[in-house]
């Protein structure tokens, strides 16, 4: 948001911009030919942005404003024309829209909540409550955005000790000291500098040197970045400390933006977040097209410094996020944990199991100890109770075990979602004969059968008298087990199968078992 003085300013700031703004893309255009392989990437998807991104003046009407605006040299009609036709108020409140600059002189300067506004240009004397009220278009929080960046052309600031001394309390008395909504960049920049020797420091702790990955390129570039990955990884207290340490680096570098204080910080904030980008690719829920895109961000349009591009890695679970663990091929596994990298290898089965583990989970409650056994495996390795070598053959195991537990439902003949009914019924404990047993299997299908043909109708959660005829269906039908099963173990059985149908169903055929499909 640029606040200019008056309408006219506020028009020919807008053509000012716009001259510049042409003038820089065609720069970048030029470069182009000269530059190769992630800077021309970068630079093009400036040009992208520079090209898409649209501006508008939003500014008061009055009459004869056409003629006296002329007289002053800005035609304002083509913007009048733009601010009836178009609903610019909500369009620049979407922080997805394209309309991202906007020109006023008084219009949206109170009472417009906008917490996505991430920058103001002064150029307007003010005080009072419209300066306190102007410093609240800035500094909402919003998404990664922890504050905003205020730039004052003419001096405002010098009222903002009144201003706080009148609107910055609820007594309306004095603010004490450090409440002051606004400081300056200074600040940031030391905060920034503690934060980056601070992770710095844990990296050498670590074994880790930031300057040679710096200074690396190419192939050796990624070898190191993988080799401080794995420093990383010895386990989840060190993996946790990292990621906050490069958390708040990242952050307060972009409260710094687009100052060129932060210019000298480029290289070792990239490396810090593709650091941590690459631990948290490991992850099967990990997106990497995110992952991609985060690493652009490091980079303002102001710096040319060069940013690190993650390329998803190419390994022997397969080029996409490993879900299924059927897909894992052991015995390249064991082959890549040989090699050096052996924590980061560890860390990519742990993501697949756990990933794995949520879904088979979800589908079936039962299985709920095997989190617990997945948790205490962690627990023990992160405790020193287990060395390397040891966790990841825990893991291997483990893994087989839960590619057995995914194919049950086949060796029992029944489907995913009727295994679960059978599960619930079945566990714990309840020996059965193999005549019993299929007695269970029969009803676990014809209660779901029964239910999906004609109770499970659309939102039948929301109504006492469709839950009450979905409650009915499985205590008659679970009336039907065994006389192993008694009363009381009866109506535990009728509890825990309503339970799971309630939280698994939502009618029309919507389910957790379709959306799994």
């Amino acid at each position: 948001m640029v606040v200019s003085i008056d309408k006219a300013t506020a028009v020919k700031m807008y053509d000012k911009v716009q001259r510049y703004w042409k003038q820089k893309i065609v720069r970048l255009t030029k470069q182009m030919s000269r530059l190769e392989g992630p800077e021309r990437e970068d630079a093009e998807e400036k040009i992208a942005y520079m090209r898409e991104t649209d501006m508008a003046v939003v500014v008061s009407s009055s009459q004869n404003e056409g003629v006296e605006l002329k007289k002053k040299g800005v035609d304002i009609i083509p913007h009048r024309q733009r601010m009836v036709k178009e609903d610019l108020d909500t369009k620049f409140k979407d922080p997805d829209d394209l309309f991202r600059m906007v020109f006023v002189c008084a219009m949206w300067m109170t009472g417009f909540d906008i917490p996505s506004c991430s920058a103001i240009y002064l150029d307007k004397p003010m005080r009072n409550h419209t300066l306190m009220q102007t410093i609240a278009r800035a500094n909402r929080v919003f998404r990664d955005k922890v504050n905003g960046l205020i730039v004052d052309y003419v001096g405002v600031f010098r009222n903002l000790q009144r201003a706080l001394a009148i609107y910055g309390s609820g007594s309306g008395g004095g603010v004490r000291p450090g409440e002051e909504p606004v400081k300056a960049k200074a600040e940031l920049v030391a905060m920034l500098k503690t934060a980056i020797d601070q992770t710095i420091e844990f990296l050498r702790e670590a074994g880790v040197e930031a300057e040679p990955i710096i200074a690396a390129k190419g192939f050796e570039r990624v070898k190191l970045l993988d080799e401080a990955v794995n420093a990383i990884l010895i386990n989840d207290t060190t993996k946790k400390r990292f990621i906050n340490l490069s958390n708040t680096a990242n952050r307060i570098y972009k409260a710094i933006l687009p100052d060129p204080k932060a210019n000298e910080f480029v290289p070792v904030c990239a490396l810090l977040r593709a650091i941590q980008l690459k631990i948290e690719a490991l992850r099967p829920e990990a997106d990497i097209s995110s992952v991609m895109e985060k690493v652009e961000d490091l980079l303002d349009e102001s710096i040319t410094a060069k940013g690190y591009v993650i390329r998803e890695p190419v390994t022997p679970y397969g080029k996409k996020k490993l879900i299924d663990l059927s897909e894992i091929d052991f015995k390249a596994l064991k082959k890549e944990f040989a090699k050096e990298r052996r924590r980061i290898e560890i860390e990519k089965l742990r993501g697949a199991i756990h990933a794995a583990l949520e879904k088979m989970v979800r589908l079936n409650k039962t299985r709920i100890d095997y989190v617990e056994k997945f948790q205490r495996m962690i627990d023990e390795y992160n405790q020193g109770a287990a060395n390397v070598e040891e966790f990841f053959e825990r893991l291997l195991k483990f893994a087989r075990e839960l590619q057995e537990e995914e194919k049950r439902a086949v060796s029992e003949g029944l489907s995913e979602e009727e295994l679960a009914v059978f599960d619930l019924i079945s566990k714990p404990e309840m020996r059965l004969t193999n005549k019993e047993e299929g007695q269970v299997k029969s009803v676990a299908r014809e209660l779901l059968d029964t239910l999906k043909r004609e109770k499970l109708v659309l939102d039948w959660r929301k109504t006492q008298t469709t839950r009450a005829a979905v409650r009915v269906t499985v205590e008659d039908k679970l009336d039907e087990l065994p006389r192993v099963f008694t009363r009381d173990i009866y109506t535990q059985k009728c509890n825990a199968v309503y339970q799971h149908i309630f939280e698994s169903y939502y009618g029309e055929g919507r389910s957790v078992y379709a959306a799994a499909m």
